[in-house]
């Protein structure tokens, strides 16, 4: 992650956390625009499914978040799933998403 700034590096390695903690398919991260940070991870149950970047932006906006400065992703999929970007894109127009493979590598800088 040479080419990011410590506070990207710090929401992968958020998301990479929370993905390896609960062994879900993904982890995400959120900071909001000032500066708070939400990890939060896919949510697959028979009644619920979301993905974990909806869960983190949902865990900001809940907390009163009304703007995102950088999300991260980190998945095994080669894409990004819509409704992920749609729920960033819905807070945040300019907000770059990083998808990161599970080492923390980031594969993809959306903006």
């Amino acid at each position: 992650m040479p080419d990011l700034d410590p506070e990207d590096e710090k929401i992968v390695t958020l998301a990479r956390s929370a993905r390896a903690r609960t062994q879900a398919a993904e982890g995400a991260a959120v900071r909001d625009t000032d500066g708070r940070t939400y990890a939060a991870t896919t949510i697959d149950l028979p009644s619920f499914k979301i993905t974990a970047v909806q869960a983190a932006v949902a865990a900001a906006v809940s907390s009163g978040a009304e703007g995102l400065e950088a999300v991260a992703v980190v998945t095994d999929e080669p894409l990004l799933q819509e409704a992920s970007v749609h729920a960033v894109r819905d807070l945040s127009g300019k907000a770059p998403i990083f998808r990161a493979d599970p080492s923390g590598t980031v594969q993809q800088t959306l903006r």
